[in-house]
Order: structure tokens, then sequence, then C-alpha cells
């Protein structure tokens, strides 16, 4: 059942996985759960390191808060700064297996679908606005091809698929390990203001992007 409008903002995060026994994407979703950012609602969620389930645990999401805006994060442990991703591949190449042991090589994300969606947050606006407020930040042009990947394609093909969600606009971001799981690192604190501080730069830009689908030459 729908219990949300469109003032509501979904920020989701991934369990552990791994060797990893924490998972900064989760911590930072609950962090902003029922947060306000510019007079929208946050709803933060855990998802599962899981190939399909993440995406059928999406759905219900989506479903349910027929979100503004949706903001994925998962951990990218050798960045040292929040990576904004631009690109979504319509590919899955698992280079460790998944929290239920499936470790898909070399297959479609959705078979059929477009090889690759375009992020439809403002990438170079969040980029400046989250510099501006000291987080060290940048772009990247691959996701990888792990349950990240997978769960961004996901999502940037129901955006443009699903009349429901038109004028939805999402994407996602990567996020560094916590100063416990090693180096490089960014603070619990500094992560949840470099994403709130995107997330109202995302709110602010006064028109929709309209999502395309892209190829990608290999």
């Amino acid at each position: 059942m729908k219990t949300g409008a469109r003032d509501t903002v979904l920020v989701t995060g991934f369990d552990a996985f791994g060797t990893h026994a924490m998972n900064p994407s989760a911590l930072v979703a609950q962090t902003l759960h029922q947060r306000q950012i510019a007079g929208c609602r946050v709803i933060g969620a855990e998802l599962p390191t899981v190939f399909g389930l993440c995406l059928e645990r999406l759905d219900s999401l989506l479903a349910r808060h027929q979100p503004l805006l949706v903001v994925g994060l998962g951990l990218a442990a050798g960045c040292a700064a929040l990576q904004l991703e631009r690109v979504a591949l319509n590919r899955e190449d698992a280079r460790i297996p998944d929290n239920q042991g499936a470790q898909p090589q070399d297959r479609p994300v959705i078979p059929g679908a477009p090889a690759a969606y375009l992020s439809s947050l403002p990438i170079d606006a969040m980029l400046r606005s989250m510099s501006a407020a000291g987080v060290p930040v940048q772009t990247s042009q691959n996701a990888g091809a792990f349950v990240c990947n997978h769960l961004f394609f996901g999502l940037m093909h129901r955006l443009a698929s699903v009349p429901a969600l038109h004028g939805t606009r999402g994407g996602f971001i990567h996020l560094p390990q916590l100063p416990d799981q090693g180096s490089p690192h960014m603070p619990l604190a500094q992560m949840v203001h470099g994403i709130r501080t995107g997330i109202r730069c995302a709110l602010a830009a006064s028109t929709a992007l309209v999502q395309q689908p892209g190829n990608i030459e290999t």
C-alpha cells in the first residue's frame, strides 16, 4: 500500500558482505532515516547484498513510498572519497559471491534492456556542492560488476520504464570504508554530511532530468 507522497527521498544501503564486518552504506541510510532535508522526508532502508533479492526489496520500497528521489549507497573499499556514479551498466561479473552464494559471470542484469543508463542525479552540481561543504568527493564512470551496479542498473531501468515513477530521479554513490575498517577511510559523520548535502543539491535542481538509455562502446 502506498503511504508516501512526492515529498519522500529514498536512501538505500547494503548489509555487510564478503570480508567486511560492517557496511557504512547501511549506517548512513539508518542515520538519515526519518530526517527532513529541504522539506522532504528521508526513508532509509538496508538492502541485502544479494543479486535479484535486492531489486525485489527495492520494488517494495518504490511501490510503498513513490519517492521523488532515490539515492543508492554502497561500499567501495579502495576509494578515499565519495564516488558519484555516472553510468549503470547492464552487465554483472561478480568477483566474489553475494550473501547467498551466487556469483554470476558475464551476464546482463536485465536481458533485453539497454546497454547502460546514465544517472539522473545532477552529478556535476552535486560534486561542486559536496566539495564546497568540505567533503572529499569525485565522479566515477564505472559502478563495478557486483551487487551495487546490479541495484543501480535495476533502479534506473525502473525509473525509465515504470509510469508511476515518471519524474523520479535516481542514482548511486559509493562510500569509503569507516576508520575501523582500514585505509583509505572516512568518518561516518562526514559521509552523512556529504550525502545530506548532495541530496539537498539534487532536490534544489529546478528541472527534473529526463532519463535516457545509452550505449557504451567496449
